[in-house]
């Protein structure tokens, strides 16, 4: 017994993390601190920040000397992919280029905009992946900044954060910095092999995040992996298969594991996704000038009757991946990620909320009703399914012909059923078992096992590749059964997704003014997102925003709800000099059908005009009874009252 003990308590505290077991029986010179997204108003429970498209916020700005420790983050987004739009970036000691720059999901070990769980030595994803937390050590002399920012086109309904780091009195003369980066070549290029790192510097390699779309049927992963330290022209590290690296086997499967594991494996078909992460905890790779690591991309490929081709052939999928890294000082040169959207698989996605079309929804053994606000801003289309045999049919529409990808976002739930999936009256995946890697490959029927402890919307179900003409097409849902634990046989649907099979497109960000006529000027642009953010610098820009105060009393009408929100906030940074804008922040608070996100920032810019907004008191009683309002407009009414 004592031995199991010992060697559990290695493999729990094995890692980058300098203390050792005995090092907890220690005194510590250090400091604990946290920086988070708690309210400073002590009486709301509204702990979380909102961004809004392309605004950057920031989680943690940090003096040093210390170390970060712990990262935990939760978001709630209606996006389809957000946890791929949204950056997550680290930067050390002032400097300009992050360290640290990589999608919140693939950092988390979870690709494809997926929420995935994930339980390892140093990222842990909860809660069905949506409970995300890093115990990478990441220290640093001078300072520490960690920002998220939105690259996509909804705002985050919540983000909330906890960064937990120890302020310590000296580090030592030669630490090494924390890095992690993102890259993507979708498709790989034909000819090369996938580069997941290429620098200069001296430090070690501890860790990845691969991320593969299969762009043909079969099996990916014959590539094998080649390592070059130091400059030299044979790579000394040299694998043997792509499985092999992530130290599994004849294929990947989902599975999960303190140094490695495999938090998505659809299968060998066209389309079908794969993320797998592997941490060098115990066996780092050591470099003194230089490191390239690359993958080839190449295994097994099938005819179309799904007899073997090749059994090694160069292909061309979609790899993404994050790598993991300590170095000395702060690395340069490394290529910037895409923007946005171009992070996504085609970069094209058009999302279809599943209850808009309710009304042609043709229902059999069962009802189709419409839930709204089921999961923080969610509405589904709930079918109340009597049981096996139940059928679903929901129109797709497709404006021009093509190959579509599908996906399907859907909810889970103690009282949901299993189904299959049909398109136009025939199984969403066709069926071929392919003649090697039989482990990869889920079989030839998308099915969707609703079953769960809680409510959980909504997780995403590939559904396939298909040659789509123009016009309408029929979704089918059967229910086939469920789950032994399951109280019913319902289905909710959130979303569906359909994107163009494509190359993305390459994006940027808006290029923002920085001046407060071209601001103003701004908040009139045809293009939301940069009156959003036109909104968002001037809340930022101190006093010279009060000549903007006209145009941000107008923009309490914007028809979006971001630049609404925004708008409010601008204008209750200038305080008790806004007062100018009293009637126009009563009337927003008055607006019927106004969604709460915004009824707050309104509640809390009447709060800082101080006593001079008593007239806005009677609306703030009003917004006092909405429960997500609530303490935001009691807070207002006391700064009001109380003001001398």
């Amino acid at each position: 017994m004592r031995t199991v003990l010992c060697c559990f308590a290695m493999v729990l505290l094995s890692g980058p993390v300098p203390a050792q077991f005995d090092d907890l029986t220690r005194p510590r010179d250090g400091r604990s601190a946290r920086s988070s997204s708690n309210n400073a108003d002590l009486s709301s429970n509204d702990d979380s920040l909102r961004p809004i498209p392309g605004e950057t916020i920031t989680l943690a700005d940090l003096k040093g000397p210390g170390a970060v420790t712990h990262i935990w983050l939760t978001v709630a987004a209606n996006e389809y992919g957000w946890p791929r739009l949204l950056r997550l970036r680290v930067y050390y000691d002032g400097s300009a280029t992050p360290s640290v720059d990589a999608p919140v999901g693939d950092f988390f070990a979870a690709g494809h905009g997926y929420e995935r769980s994930v339980n390892s030595l140093v990222v842990v994803n909860g809660s069905s992946g949506r409970s995300r937390n890093s115990y990478w050590e990441m220290p640093f002399r001078k300072s520490c900044r960690i920002t998220l920012t939105n690259e996509g086109r909804r705002r985050m309904s919540n983000v909330y954060y906890h960064v937990d780091w120890e302020k310590r009195p000296v580090l030592p003369a030669g630490v090494l910095y924390f890095h992690a980066w993102y890259k993507q070549e979708i498709p790989a290029t034909m000819g090369k092999p996938y580069t997941v790192l290429a620098l200069k510097g001296r430090g070690h390699y501890v860790g990845t995040v691969f991320s593969v779309i299969q762009n043909q049927p079969g099996w990916f992963g014959e590539g094998d992996d080649y390592i070059y330290i130091d400059g030299e022209k044979a790579a000394s590290i040299q694998g043997t298969g792509t499985e092999d690296y992530f130290n599994d086997a004849w294929s990947l499967r989902v599975s999960e594991g303190p140094y490695w594991g495999v938090p998505v494996a659809e299968g060998t078909g066209l389309g079908s996704r794969m993320t797998a992460y592997r941490w060098h905890l115990r066996d780092p790779i050591v470099f003194h000038t230089s490191l390239r690591f690359d993958f080839e991309h190449a295994g097994w490929t099938y005819n179309a009757n799904g007899t073997v081709r090749s059994a090694f052939e160069e292909r061309a999928d979609l790899f993404s991946s994050v790598a993991f890294w300590y170095q000395q000082g702060i690395a340069a040169g490394l290529p910037e990620a895409p923007y946005g959207i171009a992070r996504l698989p085609h970069g094209n996605a058009r999302q279809i909320e599943a209850e808009a079309l309710m009304p042609e929804v043709k229902a059999g053994g069962g009802k189709a009703e419409v839930k709204k606000e089921v999961f923080w801003s969610r509405d589904i289309l709930f079918f109340k399914a009597e049981g096996a045999g139940s059928r679903l049919d929901i129109p797709l529409e497709v404006a021009a012909g093509g190959k579509y990808e599908l996906v399907a976002q859907v909810a889970h739930a103690p009282d949901y059923g299993d189904y299959r999936v049909l398109l136009d009256g025939k199984p969403v995946t066709p069926g071929i078992e392919f003649e090697n890697e039989p482990g990869a490959n889920m079989g030839g029927e998308a099915a969707i096992r609703a079953w769960h402890t809680e409510l959980y919307v909504a997780e995403d179900h590939f559904l396939g590749w298909h040659d789509l003409t123009a016009g309408r097409h029929t979704l089918s849902f059967i229910c086939g059964g469920k789950d032994a634990r399951s109280s019913g046989f319902n289905l909710g649907l959130d979303t569906l997704i359909l994107a163009r099979v494509a190359s993305p497109e390459k994006t940027a960000p808006p290029a923002v003014p920085s001046a407060v006529p071209e601001l103003i000027a701004a908040l009139e642009s045809p293009d939301p997102i940069l009156r959003g953010l036109a909104a968002v610098r001037l809340r930022d820009s101190g006093k010279a925003a009060l000549a903007a105060l006209p145009a941000l009393q107008r923009a309490l009408r914007d028809p979006e709800v971001a630049v609404r929100m925004r708008a409010a906030d601008a204008i209750g940074a200038q305080g008790p000099a806004a007062l100018p804008a009293l009637d126009a922040l009563i009337e927003a608070a008055k607006a019927p059908g106004e969604h709460v996100h915004v009824q707050r920032s309104t509640a809390i810019a009447l709060g800082r005009l101080g006593r001079a907004a008593s007239p806005a008191i009677p609306v703030l009683e009003q917004l006092a009874r909405i429960p997500r309002v609530g303490p935001a407009a009691a807070t207002a009414i006391r700064q009001i009252q109380n003001q001398p």
